[in-house]
């Protein structure tokens, strides 16, 4: 099985690293195309022209976005062998809820799912005490295979891709794996946190609103505090259904 590496990190991340650990228990043929420099944040978008720097015989850096590394992995570097299968991560901190639509962790599975190939976004979420290169990624270490063995031996559907987060707990606390939707923060609690730097300017940080509790806690965002790792499944299709019928009934 061919494999292709990427990250929102960037190329030299401990996180890539990480990934590249797991992604050797399951194959010994895998390419790297990564940022340059770190891209979080940076979504589903592109960049226009975009360098790519060949490390070692299967490593590349690109520089620009995941979606631009996954392209220039799919469409130029493997263009005659595309990969069996697309990892991105492991992400330093969660991609959970709405953070899905931000992650350039999430939007280069993404890119990969638009390309038809399995595509799988890892990410660990860490305690606040844990910073920069520090992060533990124990956990991920730890329940990465478990998670995706399940999923290699199972077709995902066209234009779907599968999130993954690992808890901010050690291995062994780690309860097990669960299966659930996509969660949702009180976007009308979102904190700004103001600061002012050495030149007397002011510049902000937006701040994790708190979570919208679901009774059966049944979201990415409810089990990764309960202990668990979320496996979530996200379509391409952003068409809601429901409302066809009624905005079809606006245009007579």
């Amino acid at each position: 099985m061919r494999i292709l590496l990427t990250n929102d990190d960037g190329i030299h991340a401990p996180g890539l690293a990480v990934l590249e650990r797991i992604a050797a228990n399951l194959s010994d043929d895998i390419w790297i195309v990564a940022p340059s420099e770190e891209q979080s944040g940076a979504g589903h978008s592109l960049t226009q022209p975009v360098r790519l720097r060949k490390l070692d015989e299967r490593r590349f850096s690109v520089t620009g976005t995941p979606t631009d590394s996954v392209m220039m992995g799919l469409a130029w570097i493997l263009k005659d062998a595309r990969p069996d299968l697309i990892l991105s991560g492991v992400n330093r901190d969660a991609n959970l809820g709405e953070d899905v639509t931000y992650s350039g962790t999430v939007s280069a599975a993404m890119e990969g799912a638009l390309a038809g190939i399995p595509s799988i976004a890892l990410s660990q979420c860490y305690a606040k005490e844990g910073m920069g290169d520090t992060v533990p990624f124990a956990a991920a270490e730890a329940w990465a295979e478990r998670a995706l063995r399940p999923l290699l031996a199972t077709p995902i559907a066209p234009r779907t891709l599968v999130n993954i987060n690992f808890p901010a707990r050690a291995p062994d606390a780690v309860k097990s794996i669960r299966v659930v939707r996509q969660g949702i923060r009180d976007y009308g609690r979102t904190r700004i946190v103001q600061r002012t730097d050495p030149r007397g300017y002011n510049y902000y940080w937006f701040g994790m609103a708190p979570t919208v509790e679901t009774p059966d806690h049944s979201t990415d965002l409810e089990v990764i505090e309960d202990g668990y790792v979320s496996v979530t499944p996200l379509h391409l299709d952003l068409t809601h259904e429901p409302s066809l019928a009624a905005l079809e009934a606006l245009y007579p």
